[in-house]
């Protein structure tokens, strides 16, 4: 009986491990999923929040600060909490993140965007929108002013100004539900798998994870066209396209999706064992782990010896002082967090980089995207990583990361024409005899932005600033006639008309092709020679605490992406909103610059590291054993006393010279 019993132990126990993998492995793909779609979700809650790119810069940063709050405890726990569960429940709280960040689309009420084009009852009288104090103009001054008590009414039955504050403690919630998954997955496999099986299986969950984020991106893509009321609005009444910089998707429908899934992850975890004897162990000592209570088959696991955490402070912040003393591991350090920035700078702002530059809808925008991550994800499952720097390896890497930077700079290239909107963009609204302006009878409100595209190819903000008299069709069909300013600009009488959205520039479509290519060939080389170097980080979770280097960079590009904002929209109750338009060229230079600048200080710190290596490089064969040395001692001191107390699977620097994703 007991070795029946003893075999189906046995058996269970494989099938435990197994179901820890795919339970982790599908714990990956969740947490990859959400936090992808939040990042391709950014511009749209910019919109529907009214809110400036710092702001969603910070919002994008909570789960930074909320994944590190919780990254150094979890780091010190280690096997001294029960491993599932905790991962479990670091999975509901990601949940919970997920939907908290979608109450503000249920107290908020319809998403009303701005405009000034109203259809005045059902006859088919036409609307001007330039109202001189004339004799025409009542019905359309009733017109807006329907308008304006309309919008007024939903000022006061929501003061919306602050609820974006969801959003951001959502998104700190899923930082902290995040922090346990990788670091104490990672441990609960390093001590209960064969040591040869390790890394084989860590690089299994990871690869499978990969799925998450390329998944997460297609679906925010889809959101993205969606309207933002979608099954509460009639979608043909709406007068703006999914082009539109007004244009709000169904940013909140995509988030259900995400806390149904990371909601899903945490359930098998619950039904997992704190510990496991270890794979392959043979069966004599399987059978002394055993003590049989009853029908009961219960693990005797020796106890694990309670350190304070005073006392592995005290043991942590030597090896700290001695791993910062090591210049190499330094310099490491800054090429790493440089990289990770323009990393994390081009995943969050590159869809609204395409969108103003080349007159792309978010929507597509965030699908490429989606492609543009796939690319990294090609050499990552294959490449073998070391934690000791090759010179061949550095060699490798320097050259691609040159190589991308070279590519970088032929971005500057792949410009076309600049929007040119009437009185933002240097285009004035002066008729071509005198110097009066052509909309100067229309009494315009300058704060408005409803722009049209007249005949003669520039934007004007508003349909009045285009000094238009009359209209036909409606909806996203509606066609101005008879604008003076549109007159004005040379062309005959019967040309005089303007549809409504911004002008579509034709060169600025014919040179996008282009511009992908490049990105792809930059992406390419990119993750040939910079993704081994995150992986190692990523590989030893003591690098984990020093990732707040990437925490900075979506404040700071969208604090720089703000300056370039040409018009800023007006919220419903006044106050500034998102902006609607930004100057197309400062935008440009700001947006590559700075990504230009990040990468040129990689290349520089590429430089420096491989020098400091071939000081350091013995050239008699010995293969770097000094540095070997040096990297495992600092490494063995973060061990210190109990091997596994202070990081959770701190066999990571020793073992896991070789590993991969």
């Amino acid at each position: 009986g007991m070795e029946h019993k003893n075999c189906y132990f046995a058996n269970s126990i494989i099938f435990s491990l197994q179901i820890f993998l795919g339970a982790l492995a599908f714990s990956f793909f969740a947490k990859g999923f959400s936090g992808s779609y939040m990042k391709s979700m950014s511009s749209q809650i910019e919109r529907r929040f009214e809110i400036s790119s710092s702001i969603v810069g910070i919002i994008d940063g909570s789960f930074e600060i909320g994944n590190l709050m919780i990254m150094v405890l979890v780091s010190y726990l280690g096997p001294r909490v029960h491993r599932p569960k905790i991962i479990a429940v670091g999975c509901l709280i990601m949940s919970a993140g997920a939907f908290l960040s979608v109450m503000p689309q249920f107290l908020m009420g319809r998403y009303n965007y701005e405009r000034i084009t109203v259809s005045v009852d059902n006859s088919s009288k036409s609307v001007s929108a330039c109202s001189p104090a004339s004799s025409e103009g009542p019905a359309v001054t009733d017109a807006t002013e329907t308008l304006s008590t309309m919008i007024n009414a939903g000022c006061e039955k929501t003061t919306n100004s602050y609820l974006w504050l969801f959003v951001l403690v959502g998104n700190l919630l899923r930082g902290i539900g995040e922090a346990p998954i990788m670091p104490l997955g990672v441990s609960y496999i390093d001590d209960f798998s064969k040591e040869e099986n390790s890394a084989f299986y860590i690089g299994l969950v990871r690869s499978s994870g990969m799925f998450g984020p390329t998944l997460g991106f297609l679906l925010g893509s889809f959101c993205a066209s969606l309207w933002v009321d979608v099954g509460a609005v009639d979608v043909d009444a709406i007068s703006i396209n999914p082009k539109d910089s007004r244009w709000v998707g169904a940013w909140w429908l995509g988030l259900l999706i995400c806390g149904t899934v990371n909601f899903i992850a945490s359930l098998p975890f619950w039904f997992l064992p704190y510990s496991l004897p270890k794979e392959g162990e043979n069966e004599n000592l399987k059978i002394s782990h055993l003590s049989v209570q009853g029908d009961h088959c219960k693990i005797d696991t020796p106890a694990q010896p309670q350190l304070k955490f005073s006392e592995a402070a005290k043991d942590f912040l030597p090896a700290l002082r001695k791993l910062f003393g090591n210049p190499v591991f330094v310099v490491f350090i800054f090429l790493t967090i440089l990289q990770y920035n323009s990393l994390v700078g081009i995943i969050t702002y590159e869809p609204k980089f395409m969108e103003q530059q080349f007159n792309v809808s978010v929507a597509k925008a965030i699908f490429l995207i989606g492609r543009y991550l796939t690319y990294f994800q090609i050499p990552l499952s294959k490449s073998k990583l070391l934690f000791v720097i090759l010179p061949s390896v550095l060699e490798g890497a320097y050259v691609n990361s040159f190589v991308a930077y070279l590519l970088n700079l032929l971005y500057f290239a792949c410009s076309c024409e600049a929007l040119q909107v009437a009185g933002l963009t240097g285009v004035g609204c002066k008729r071509s005899v005198g110097n009066v302006f052509c909309n100067a009878e229309c009494n315009c409100k300058v704060d408005q932005w409803d722009p049209v595209c007249g005949d003669n190819g520039i934007t004007y903000m508003t349909a009045c600033f285009a000094g238009c008299k009359s209209s036909s069709g409606t909806g996203r069909n509606m066609v101005f006639h008879n604008c003076s300013c549109v007159q004005g600009q040379g062309l005959g009488l019967g040309n005089s008309s303007a549809v409504l959205g911004q002008c579509q520039r034709e060169s600025c479509t014919k040179v996008f092709p282009y511009f992908l290519a490049l990105q792809t060939a930059c992406a390419f080389f990119l993750a040939l020679g910079g993704t081994p170097t995150y992986m190692i980080m990523f590989r030893d979770h003591v690098m984990r605490i020093f990732f707040p280097g990437g925490l900075p960079a979506p404040i700071y590009f969208g604090a720089l992406i703000d300056k370039t904002c040409l018009k800023w929209g007006t919220k419903s109750c006044g106050g500034s909103g998102s902006c609607r338009v930004y100057d197309t060229k400062e935008f440009r230079n700001v947006y590559l610059g700075l990504i230009a600048g990040l990468r040129a200080g990689c290349c520089l710190l590429y430089l420096v590291l491989s020098v400091l290596i071939m000081k350091r490089f013995k050239p008699d064969g010995k293969e770097m054993t000094d540095i070997k040395n040096a990297e495992r001692s600092a490494s063995k001191e973060l061990d210190t006393a109990n091997k596994r107390e202070i990081l959770p699977g701190s066999r990571t620097s020793e073992e896991s010279e070789e590993t991969y994703m």
